[in-house]
């Protein structure tokens, strides 16, 4: 077996069939020179038993024996399996094409002063619309995934950089992951990507889109979209990145648009009847902020990027779609 270059790490809570289908993606892959961690959240389904059929020893299971979260199930993960220079995420529900991982890997070799790349993701029903390629950090503390739901065009085939990975399907320096600590375990799960991309970027590293990794992402396979869990847990740690990361003047100018935007998603999901679940969360994240400050002292302690270079790197004005 070749050496390893990368950890790839799977985190499963009941994941059914969308598992099986990933696993036996990942085993097809080009790049054979990998080990593959599932780290299942206490599971109910049986679906932690498909590691094993695989019969494949560069795949193993790592049973947390209840629900950790996505943010603690992927560090448990990477501490676990210390092979390569690199981690790789996948999704339980993203399937990835043959060369999904030889594509990323060649594009850290290219470009070291990286420290994380995203794929292009599409979606499982229909290659041809895109699911995103690659995550967007407004001025306002608003975040997407860029080129969602659109058509595949050519400005979606040209790599560019992007403000951080979405981890249903990335890549990861091992020195840069383990110099900003991982994923936040607070967050549980949902923008604890764009909060990890936040702070890779302040330590002065890049995120790149690598559009020729792609896979198939079902979306909100397993938790639903835009369900009352995914939208507290979303809406919650919006508050928590803006606060911990945005820097120095930069967080005074900007909070005023970032607490409207609180505001405006109140009322826009009041008006879906969710009204409930956002206020939970805002009441949970200004709860939280005592803490969230004292980590923000860490972070902003050891920033090493300017200003200019982060404003740069943010997205400015109206328009969700449009690529810079």
């Amino acid at each position: 077996m070749p050496a390893v270059k990368a950890t790839v790490v799977i985190v499963n809570w009941n994941g059914g069939a969308y598992l099986r289908q990933c696993l036996l993606a990942l085993q097809a892959q080009s790049e054979p020179s990998f080990v593959a961690v599932v780290a299942d959240n206490g599971s109910s389904d049986g679906s932690d038993a498909e590691v094993a059929l695989l019969n494949d020893p560069r795949f193993s299971l790592l049973r947390l024996g209840a629900n950790h979260g996505f943010a603690v199930a992927n560090n448990r993960a990477v501490q676990h399996s210390t092979a390569g220079n690199w981690i790789a995420l996948l999704n339980p529900d993203a399937f990835a094409e043959p060369d999904w991982l030889a594509c990323l890997l060649r594009a850290a070799e290219r470009d070291p002063q990286a420290a994380s790349f995203g794929s292009r993701l599409v979606t499982a029903a229909d290659p041809m619309v895109l699911d995103g390629t690659g995550d967007v950090y407004d001025v306002s503390g608003r975040v997407w995934r860029r080129d969602h739901g659109l058509r595949m065009s050519a400005s979606a085939a040209r790599s560019d950089e992007i403000f951080s990975p979405c981890a249903a399907a990335a890549l990861y320096r091992r020195d840069a992951w383990n110099a900003a600590a991982g994923f936040d375990e607070d967050f549980f799960c949902y923008v604890e990507d764009v909060d990890l991309g936040f702070r890779l970027r302040l330590l002065g590293y890049r995120s790149v889109y690598v559009p020729d990794s792609v896979c198939r992402h079902v979306g909100s396979g397993i938790t639903g979209r835009h369900s009352d869990f995914a939208d507290y847990h979303g809406q919650r740690n919006l508050v928590w990145t803006f606060v911990k990361n945005m820097p120095g003047a930069l967080f005074w100018l900007l909070l005023p648009l970032h607490l409207l935007l609180n505001i405006a998603a109140l009322l826009l999901f009041a008006s879906r009847g969710q009204g409930r679940v956002v206020l939970n969360a805002k009441r949970d994240a200004i709860a939280g902020l005592p803490q969230v400050w004292r980590k923000r002292r860490t972070v902003q302690a050891t920033r090493r990027a300017d200003l200019a270079g982060l404003w740069k790197s943010l997205h400015k004005g109206f328009g969700r779609r449009t690529r810079r």
